[in-house]
């Protein structure tokens, strides 16, 4: 009589595919603290594909192996200032919205057909990854 239930006001961090494409709708508690965000980056540059950049830089030579690696450095550099900067947009009636996602952001910034392209083209990249994985893994255990 007295216990009312309370409403969950928490949206969840998927949305489905019936929800609409504004990027603003979805709500996400945000629970990370610097401690799980330089645990997640440690674990995401520590990985199989940086336990053999060592050897393949090598292989290049003193001269083009530090250059390379410079232009791996200013790639990262460019695409951190761009994601950064696609993080938050203005909205002429809310105010500055944050965008959840890399998707969210194409979507946003450059169309539905552009983001159907990503996409593709994202899931390529994780499927070369997941190869690419598999075969350092399988080297590692040989």
């Amino acid at each position: 009589m007295g216990h009312e239930v309370a409403e969950d006001n928490q949206s969840p961090l998927l949305p489905t595919s019936s929800s609409s494409t504004d990027v603003s709708a979805v709500l996400a508690k945000r629970t990370g603290t610097l401690r799980t965000a330089v645990a997640h980056i440690i674990t995401g540059v520590i990985g199989a594909g940086v336990l053999s950049l060592a050897w393949s830089i090598a292989q290049l030579g003193w001269i083009a192996g530090p250059i390379c690696m410079l232009a791996f450095a200013g790639v990262t550099i460019v695409s951190t200032y761009l994601l950064c900067d696609c993080y938050m947009f203005p909205h002429p009636e809310y105010g500055p919205n944050r965008v959840k996602s890399y998707m969210d952001a194409v979507r946003f910034y450059l169309g539905e057909k552009q983001h159907k392209v990503c996409g593709v083209i994202a899931q390529e990249s994780l499927y070369g990854n997941t190869l690419a994985y598999v075969i350092t893994s399988a080297s590692s255990i040989k």
